[in-house]
């Protein structure tokens, strides 16, 4: 799941707006460790200026931030959601996305396409990117 793959496929515009629009950013599977894809795309989200909330079932901070072990636990408003987990477990994810009413946008990183879990996303008003580099697509678009 290496985050330097280019671009393909996306709506570069809407990529755009999406940052643009968004303050917090949960990012699940944030990982403690550095040399981790997830735990660089935190840190570069952080780094740029978002509130970045790392999900994690273990830790209690990481990047210095407080972790929270699901999305539905986080006390404060989430404008997008960027996922570091199997496809499979996305279902569950968007559910707590719609769940919890405040999500904007569910981002699944490369690699990561659960088709039935987008569109439920979709049906409930959350835009969904699927299979791109969060930190890649804000490096090259913003």
């Amino acid at each position: 799941m290496e985050c330097e793959m280019p671009r393909v496929n996306s709506n570069s515009e809407e990529i755009i707006k999406y940052f643009k629009e968004t303050k917090t950013i949960a990012v699940l599977g944030a990982s403690p460790k550095p040399e981790k894809d997830s735990h660089r795309v935190a840190k570069y989200l952080r780094d740029v200026g978002y509130k970045m909330i790392p999900v994690y079932p273990k830790e209690e901070t990481i990047l210095g931030q407080k972790v929270y072990r699901s999305l539905v636990e986080i006390d404060e408003p989430v404008d997008m959601v960027v996922v570091f987990r199997k496809p499979g477990v996305v279902d569950a994810v968007a559910d707590a996305c719609i769940e919890r009413g405040d999500v904007k946008v569910l981002w699944t990183q490369i690699g990561i396409i659960n088709n039935n879990a987008a569109q439920k996303a979709k049906d409930a008003g959350i835009n969904v990117v699927q299979n791109l580099c969060a930190m890649v697509e804000h490096r090259e678009l913003l």
